[in-house]
Order: C-alpha cells, then structure tokens, then sequence
C-alpha cells in the first residue's frame, strides 16, 4: 500500500512526524517501508502512530527467527523459531513463533498470538484475539486479551490481567494487579493474586484460592486447598474449598446471589474442611 502525500497529511501527523515523511519520501511511500525506516531510525512512536491511523495489512513475514532491536509490522509475523526483540514488538495482526517470544517494552497483536515456548516481556502484552503460551508465561506489565487465554505452565504478571473470554492456566496464577475475567478462569495449581479477581463464569484452582481483596464469580468456585480474601467473597452459586473458606475481617461470604433461595440445597452449597465464619448467604453442605 502506497501513503501518498495527501493520504498522510489527511491524517494531520505532528509537525516534526510529516517533515521526516518529506524529507524521506523519495526513498519510497510503501506503508511498510516506511514503518521499516521509522523503527530502523528509533522513531517508534511515530511508526506506531502509523499503525494506529492506517491499519492492518494481509501481508506475511516469514522467517526461521527474528532479533532486532524493534519490529514494527503491519500484517501477519511467522516465524519458525522465536523471537527475541529488544525493545517494542508490534504486529497488526497475528504473531506465531515456533518457539519462544521475548520483548523488551511491550508486545501488542491486532489477532492472536501464539508461542510454543515461552513468553516474557518487560513490560505489557497486548493481544487482539486468542492467546496461546506453551510454556510459561511472564509480564511485568499488564495483560490483556481479547479472546481466549491459554498458558500451558504458570503465568506471572506484575500489574492487571484482563481477559474478554476464558483464562485457562496448566499450572500456578500469581497476580499482582485485578484480574478479570468475561468467562471463566481455571488453574491446574495455586491461584494467588495481591488484589482482586472477578470471573463472568466460574473459578477452579487445584490448589489454593488467595487474593488480597474481593473475590468474585458469577457461578461458583471450587479450590483444591484454601479460599482466602482479604475482602467479601460473592458468588453467584456455590463454594467448595479442600482446606478453609476465609472473608476478610469485617467482611461476609455471600452465596448463591443468582439462584432463589429455595434452590440453595442443590446449587449454592458451601463445602469446606470447617464450617467458614460470617457465612451471610448459601447453604453449608458438610466438609468436602
């Protein structure tokens, strides 16, 4: 795709980003040639801003690995090993790596991104549709997917998690910010977050449940070991925990929220090794 003049300025770019697009356009107006030149000159800002205003294209690079210092590219990155970039990795649609993703500052998809191996990334992931990890995952920014997350091993992030469908971890969850959920969220192990979580659906963590605030889910939640808040536990059906069932001081446990009263026998059951303390709403079954 050609950027003529007109086309770009129609666009009203800063003053110093069109007098590079002037000065430069003799070398060539192909979108992304020009993207390459930006990144090549460390003017990411102004490549992104690109990106942002042109859009995606249908077009493929292919390559056995990838090191730079950045990459920014309009359409789809496949690559049959990993991917190893210093600083801001961007594609306007889909990444697939063949082995594993790493990026200095942030990592962002207009489609899905897919690592067989790990990914780690200095600062946020940003991914358009699905997300599929084969190994660990590690962000030290905030997460966020527009579809379906799925993370073979653990998943470690140092700020929120948002999710638009399932968060599906083989192993660990550890969060430092919310995490949030449009679906469910399901954990082969422990799922410990320092603030709050909120699933549309359910919670499953095959062994202990911790957040630091309010933990919340519009079915029911099920912990191999403790369910343990610092603030209210809500749920719309039921509670089952291996260990204990904990509410944060001066808070309740509230059960059932989306189920009649009389239905709570059968669907807003409270399951736990004791009977839990400031039990407000539910119905306490007997130990799981």
């Amino acid at each position: 795709m050609e950027l003529t003049q007109n086309f770009v300025k129609a666009k009203r770019p800063c003053a110093d980003g069109y007098r590079w697009y002037i000065r430069n356009r003799h070398n060539g107006t192909d979108y992304q040639h020009l993207l390459d030149s930006l990144v090549r000159e460390g003017r990411i800002t102004d490549a992104i801003w690109l990106l942002d205003n042109f859009g995606p294209t249908d077009a493929v690079l292919e390559a056995d690995a990838i090191e730079a210092d950045a990459l920014v590219f309009a359409g789809t990155i496949l690559v049959r090993h990993g991917i190893h970039v210093d600083g801001l990795l961007r594609a306007g649609q889909a990444i697939r790596a063949g082995g594993g993703v790493r990026a200095g500052t942030s990592i962002t998809t207009g489609g899905n991104l897919e690592a067989k191996a790990g990914l780690y990334c200095d600062g946020a992931v940003h991914v358009g549709g699905d997300l599929r990890v084969g190994w660990t995952l590690t962000a030290t920014g905030a997460l966020h997917c527009g579809g379906v997350a799925r993370v073979h091993r653990d998943l470690h992030c140092d700020a929120d998690i948002e999710v638009a469908a399932d968060l599906l971890i083989g192993e660990a969850l550890a969060a430092r910010g919310n995490v949030r959920c449009g679906k469910g969220l399901r954990a082969g192990g422990e799922v410990s977050c320092e603030a709050g979580i909120v699933s549309g659906n359910g919670i499953l963590a095959g062994g202990d449940l911790r957040v630091g605030t309010h933990l919340e889910a519009d079915w029911g939640i099920r912990a191999g070991g403790d369910v343990e808040a610092g603030g209210a536990i809500r749920v719309g059906e039921g509670v089952e925990a291996g260990g204990v069932i904990l509410a944060g001081p001066g808070y309740g446990i509230h059960a059932g929220l989306n189920v009649r009263m009389d239905d709570w026998p059968a669907s807003a059951r409270i399951r736990a090794a004791e009977p839990p303390a400031r039990l407000i709403s539910g119905y306490w079954a007997e130990a799981a």
